[in-house]
């Protein structure tokens, strides 16, 4: 197998990809890759679940980001374009840029209003986070793509050249065929200027979903981002061909207009990114804070005094020979079962911590899931719902 998808939106890319990241990945290994990244509209949702589901099933898992890139300040609002960017992180430096650069465009970069503002970058914070990134001239929307099919031949030039003079070879010029007159305009063009810049081709399908027989539910999905009615004419369409292709459909994509030795490689290239990607781990071990335990306890024998203190005090006995059987074997059973979970650190931060906002006026909610309905929480203060009596 020599292709790999590079390009991949899941149901992350709010109301534009329909693909779930498992069966996303089943599919991928149907046809036989042995990566797989995934490229959301801006955001990184996805990449703990995609990273837990690839190594699950045996899969490299490439996490990455189409992202939106403006030339000008990030933080002033100006009319002006926003390009696509696809950005993967090569290795556990290139995650952390990617990561960076994800959330400055988030806390600072938001251009637009409603549902057309976007989360931007610029080339400034590119230069200072490049590290570890493989980046491509992404689908038509991209900065090249745009130039060219604006005529703009110099300026498409001017940009690979900077991005291959900042990445080397981590730069690639994609190349992606949805049946559009603009698709074959672009990628003519984009394969002279690889071969002026020397710069690599990929072979990319803008995939938003994950077979041809999702193309009906994939529409629907834009008729709800839309507003509009399926039976309308005028409004937002995509070709029915931005699925998770086979290698052998890449190959047969490009043959009216590019070279066969050149979608060759093209399509060859797809694995060399995902070769270059190196395994590291993003997922890290729990980490629960040291809580300091007075002197004469463990953590356990002290959350358990807590605990304890804390029921007797809400039903004002002073001793727990006082509580009914169902309350004492009730908190017996919970006190254990915390203890066998290694819990008690944690319940004691949760309490020390709901205890200062209920004693200086802090609002606190009501609990939820399974700590709504734990009489250790009830007698430790972290919830006022006894679900003993309730």
């Amino acid at each position: 197998m020599s292709f790999v998808g590079l390009h991949i939106h899941s149901d992350y890319s709010l109301l534009d990809g329909a693909s779930h990241i498992d069966p996303l990945v089943d599919r991928a290994l149907e046809l036989g890759m042995d990566a797989i990244a995934l490229t959301d509209h801006g955001v990184m949702y996805g990449a703990i679940e995609l990273l837990k589901v690839c190594r699950k099933k045996g899969i490299k898992p490439i996490i990455g980001n189409e992202m939106y890139i403006i030339n000008g300040d990030i933080t002033k609002q100006e009319k002006r374009p926003k390009y696509h960017q696809l950005v993967l992180a090569k290795n556990d430096i290139g995650y952390k840029n990617l990561v960076k650069l994800t959330t400055v465009s988030h806390l600072d970069g938001v251009q637009g209003k409603g549902i057309f503002s976007r989360p931007c970058i610029n080339k400034d914070l590119l230069e200072q986070h490049h590290e570890g990134l493989i980046i491509t001239s992404a689908c038509l929307g991209g900065e090249v793509p745009q130039a060219i099919l604006k005529g703009r031949l110099d300026v498409a030039r001017r940009v690979a050249q900077w991005y291959k003079d900042l990445l080397g070879d981590d730069y690639y010029l994609e190349i992606q065929d949805h049946g559009s007159p603009e698709d074959r305009i672009v990628n003519v063009e984009i394969v002279r200027i690889a071969k002026e810049l020397d710069i690599k081709l990929v072979a990319t399908n803008d995939s938003h979903f994950i077979s041809c027989v999702d193309v009906e539910a994939h529409d629907a999905l834009l008729c709800i981002q839309t507003g509009k009615l399926i039976t309308e004419d005028k409004r937002l369409r995509y070709s029915g061909t931005e699925y998770l292709k086979s290698e052998a459909e890449m190959r047969r994509l490009f043959r009216d207009h590019i070279a066969p030795d050149i979608i060759e490689e093209a399509v060859s290239n797809t694995q060399e990114v995902a070769d270059k990607v190196e395994e590291y781990n993003i997922l890290g071990n729990p980490q629960i804070p040291n809580f300091p335990i007075p002197e004469g306890y463990t953590k356990e024998s002290y959350m358990e005094k807590v605990a304890w203190d804390g029921l007797l005090e809400r039903m004002n006995f002073t001793s727990r020979d006082e509580l009914t059987q169902e309350y004492r074997e009730r908190m017996e059973y919970e006190v254990a079962m915390m203890h066998q979970m290694g819990f008690a650190t944690y319940f004691l931060v949760v309490w020390d911590y709901i205890k200062f906002a209920r004693d200086n006026d802090i609002a606190v909610g009501p609990g939820r899931g399974s700590a709504a309905g734990s009489l250790v929480a009830y007698a430790m203060g972290i919830t006022n719902i006894d679900p003993v009596h309730h």
